[in-house]
């Protein structure tokens, strides 16, 4: 069965994804802006945090997109939250170009989610199993796909070019929509196993319901947190220098 409601748990898993991802950008930016800290390492590890965090947002989406279409597209909603992160998209590019020009993001983490919930619209049909299935060969080999065809700024979206222009961020079709489709999946099973309904009373205590309430306007604190983390980078910098 499918839950009518919202589940306090995946708002929480959100907003720790939002915890993490401002955290991240904090350091980012430090080292950006020619400050950052002697005792952090920006090597693999940090890399690997920037992944996981992209992925967890892509996996809570597909989780999202089965909870509310698992039993029917409900063509309205679904196209107003694609539009809204369509539009949401658009002004990070409009912005990164105006603040980073050589590097600005064509296909972000927002764009991804919203061509990847298009996608996945066509497993919401598919066993729980073979979407997995598909998801594990998009890690697999995807990452290895590069065409000369798919070369060019036009392409830029399914990550499967041989070449790129530089990204601040950049998180392309493949293979991030294998972490969606495996929300999607999670997302089923648990409808099959009857979990979603048991869990939704559940509270994570007080500091759960505050990363609840972030997880909840996810969008909006992903808009405004980076100006605000380099505004106050640079508003402390001017004041200690």
């Amino acid at each position: 069965m499918l839950l009518p409601g919202r589940v306090p748990l995946l708002d929480w898993a959100r907003g720790l994804a939002l915890a993490n991802m401002v955290a991240f950008h904090f350091l980012f930016d430090l080292r950006m802006l020619g400050v950052p800290p002697a005792w952090m390492s920006y090597g693999l590890l940090f890399e690997a945090w920037a992944k996981g965090i992209a992925g967890s947002f892509l996996f809570l989406a597909g989780v999202g997109l089965w909870l509310a279409h698992g039993t029917g597209i409900r063509w309205r909603g679904f196209l107003r939250r694609l539009g809204i992160l369509v539009a949401a998209a658009a002004a990070v590019s409009v912005g990164t170009f105006v603040a980073v020009p050589e590097a600005w993001v064509r296909f972000g983490i927002l764009h991804s989610i919203a061509a990847c919930s298009v996608l996945s619209l066509a497993a919401l049909r598919l066993p729980w199993w073979v979407t997995v299935a598909l998801a594990a060969a998009i890690l697999v080999w995807g990452p290895g796909l590069a065409f000369p065809a798919f070369d060019g700024a036009a392409w830029v979206w399914t990550g499967l070019g041989r070449v790129y222009p530089p990204m601040i961020d950049y998180e392309p079709v493949v293979p991030w929509l294998a972490p969606m489709l495996l929300g999607v999946a999670a997302g089923r099973l648990g409808s099959e196993q009857d979990i979603w309904p048991r869990l939704a009373p559940l509270r994570a205590g007080r500091a759960g319901d505050a990363l609840a309430w972030a997880g909840r306007h996810s969008l909006a604190i992903y808009l405004i947190h980076q100006p605000v983390l380099i505004g106050g980078i640079l508003g402390w910098l001017w004041l200690t220098r």
